[in-house]
């Protein structure tokens, strides 16, 4: 499997990919407003800093890294999705490496995420990897119906 940057012929499969690990939370994509990033990636993130893990022509996994513009030397860990049968496989420490040392690359100095309560399996996996967890949630209005987010941060 390739891991490569993004490309506009990629959207549909990105988006399909991020509902199908929502719909087993018997949830969705929402396009209006939780995930509109994904209608226009090139707007939203730098040349290479969305990537997908192409399996010859089927997106299987996505990961993506945003530099906080108001705190240098921080950024944000985004879009870390994997197809189901690919959990559990070594595939997300590879996504997660890439984040990683285009990271340290970039110059960040701290990562951070927020992930929905409900993924349960994708928390450890952080905590697995060095991401904290102080418990802080917060609460999101801005998908089919409220949810809530922990925050974790690893130090670069």
């Amino acid at each position: 499997m390739l891991l490569r940057p993004y490309r506009h012929d990629d959207k549909d499969a990105v988006i399909a990919l991020i509902d199908g690990v929502y719909r087993e939370y018997a949830d969705c994509v929402h396009l209006e407003k939780a995930e509109a990033d994904l209608l226009d990636i090139p707007a939203i993130f730098s040349p290479g800093h969305f990537m997908v893990l192409d399996d010859d022509g089927e997106i299987r996994a996505t990961v993506a890294i945003a530099p906080d513009p108001e705190r240098p030397g921080v950024c944000f860990l985004k879009r870390l999705y994997l197809d189901a049968r690919l959990r559990g496989t070594g595939s997300g420490g590879r996504l997660l490496d890439w984040f990683l040392s285009t990271a340290r690359a970039l110059g960040m100095t701290r990562a951070e995420l927020w992930s929905d309560v409900r993924f349960e399996r994708a928390h450890a996996f952080y905590r697995k990897h060095g991401f904290r967890s102080d418990g802080e949630a917060r609460r999101m209005d801005d998908s089919w119906q409220p949810y809530r987010e922990y925050f974790y941060s690893k130090e670069l």
